[in-house]
């Protein structure tokens, strides 16, 4: 994150501050929340809170991982006004959002209580992982490792979630937001926006691995979900059944596999 985007995701608030019984007047970096509403084809589906950065990314991921949109070539346009808080994505036979599906809200365990639009067993019905990307266990270490302190914003504000995309050796996008949803909504709309099959690649984010985000992680195609947090039992049996790998726990120098764990290689092969 550049210091551009710092600034757009963070704001200097007057704060007093006490070190060992003193009290001073400082200033302090406060990590920013904003109103995000989603129109899709004139019909407005949720509004959201977020951090005002990539909000193109986020509305695109957003509606492609909750089944909304199937590839990039549905979108016709995507006009974001970041004052008024409002992206509009329209689509090429501008099919709108079916009231029976609107009925299907589910409350999510994320930051900021999101909603989801499917039910756990619709969602999966057909999908299955079947990429044969594999990841050494050292490289995963080190990329955690680099994720870790990859955020400029997390390092100033302390308020953020963070998500970023991996081949086997390297990072390739990262995406910050006060959800944790949400940094992994601007993840799959970069993926999708600048046409990056996600098949061969891995998903690093801060946070528990619940079933909500693995299934937006499979969506998208991605095969290997990683985070320092623990996953849940759904979650688990889910990767188990439609073919992931869920790597948590990593820290230090050791990790746990849940599921999947062939595409994670051991240094001694």
């Amino acid at each position: 994150m550049n210091v551009l985007e710092t600034e757009t995701g963070a704001e200097k608030l007057p704060v007093v501050r006490i070190t060992e019984g003193v009290r001073s007047d400082v200033e302090d970096l406060v990590v920013k929340e904003a109103p995000l509403t989603i129109v899709l084809d004139n019909q407005e589906l949720v509004t959201m809170m977020c951090s005002p950065i990539d909000l193109k990314y986020l509305a695109i991921g957003y509606l492609f991982s909750e089944g909304f949109l199937k590839s990039k070539d549905e979108v016709k346009k995507v006009v974001v006004d970041d004052r008024k808080g409002i992206a509009w994505v329209e689509t090429k036979e501008g099919k709108g959002v079916d009231a029976g599906v609107l009925s299907k809200r589910l409350i999510t365990s994320g930051c900021g209580r999101g909603a989801s639009f499917y039910s756990l067993a619709d969602a999966q019905v057909g999908m299955k992982i079947e990429s044969r990307f594999e990841m050494l266990a050292k490289d995963v270490l080190a990329l955690v490792g680099e994720f870790q302190h990859g955020s400029q914003l997390h390092r100033v504000t302390h308020g953020v979630h963070s998500a970023a995309l991996c081949d086997a050796q390297k990072i390739l996008m990262f995406a910050d937001d006060i959800g944790r949803h949400n940094a992994i909504d601007k993840v799959i709309g970069r993926c999708i926006l600048t046409d990056l099959p996600a098949e061969n690649h891995g998903l690093i984010f801060s946070g528990r691995i619940s079933s909500e985000m693995l299934l937006k992680a499979a969506r998208i195609g991605i095969p290997v979900v990683i985070s320092v947090a623990s996953p849940t039992n759904v979650a688990v049996r889910m990767a188990t059944e439609i073919g992931m790998t869920v790597v948590g726990m990593v820290r230090g120098k050791r990790m746990n596999i849940y599921s999947g764990a062939w595409r994670i290689v051991s240094d001694e092969g």
